[in-house]
């Protein structure tokens, strides 16, 4: 019984211990305000997606007409969303070949069907909130978030363009860069408060497109919890009737 006991608490601190490795070394990461159940929040996270995403990235596991369970009707889809597919019922993805893509980017960008469910909606949140310019990239820009980063910042027209100041500071008798914040270079179409919230609308959707049916199966759960609470309560009570002249 000891030894049981020792392993379980040896595995419940690995486990607790894992989300501090997770982060460990890497830039930190911000909460994102994602509330998937905010539909005019997903309405304007699919815009985003459809014309700032959906060039280079496909979505081959949802389909545009899923988009109706965020209250876009089929003509809303098709004059405002559909602009690489002819068909409501088709799938989100692109035209450009993955030769194409290779040729371009030097490897294919990835689907972001599930992108949130990989990743995690602060990486996502976070990853989009921090491209600066680099001249020494090919494509010009950086990410604190995954650094060398391959994808230039797509929506550096709404953000405006950022360089990213460092400072050398001494750590285990070795020199290291550390951020120390970003310079505006160029102002963007939104305030700074505007592109957060279009960030966290975009990851918004990015969650919600992972598991559609995610809002209906935490509900559902509500509802189960509570029928196996009246149902223990009435078992509970059966079982005290049975046994009552059990001697």
């Amino acid at each position: 019984m000891k030894k049981l006991l020792s392993i379980l608490a040896l595995a419940g601190a690995c486990f607790a211990g894992a989300p501090a490795m997770a982060s460990e070394g890497g830039f930190p990461l911000e909460p994102a305000p994602v509330n998937t159940a905010d539909l005019s929040s997903l309405q304007r996270g699919a815009k985003l997606f459809v014309n700032y995403c959906l060039n280079c990235h496909g979505a081959s596991m949802m389909r545009y007409n899923r988009l109706k369970d965020i209250g876009l009707t089929d003509d809303q889809i098709r004059e405002n969303l559909l602009f690489s597919a002819d068909k409501v019922g088709e799938t989100m993805t692109i035209a450009m070949q993955p030769k194409e893509a290779k040729a371009f980017f030097g490897a294919q960008p990835p689907d972001l069907s599930v992108i949130a469910r990989a990743r995690g909606d602060d990486w996502l949140y976070t990853y989009l909130r921090t491209f600066y310019r680099d001249d020494s990239r090919a494509t010009g820009w950086n990410n604190l978030v995954f650094p060398s980063v391959g994808m230039p910042h797509v929506l550096w027209e709404l953000q405006g363009q950022r360089a990213a100041k460092f400072t050398e500071v001494e750590e285990h008798g070795e020199k290291v860069h550390k951020f120390a914040g970003f310079e505006q270079l160029s102002p963007g179409k939104l305030s700074k408060v505007e592109y957060d919230q279009a960030a966290a609308d975009l990851v918004s959707f990015l969650d919600w497109m992972a598991e559609p049916a995610q809002n209906h199966r935490k509900r559902l759960g509500v509802w189960v919890l509570l029928f196996l609470g009246v149902f223990t309560v009435f078992a509970w009570r059966l079982n005290a009737a049975y046994w009552k002249d059990v001697k």
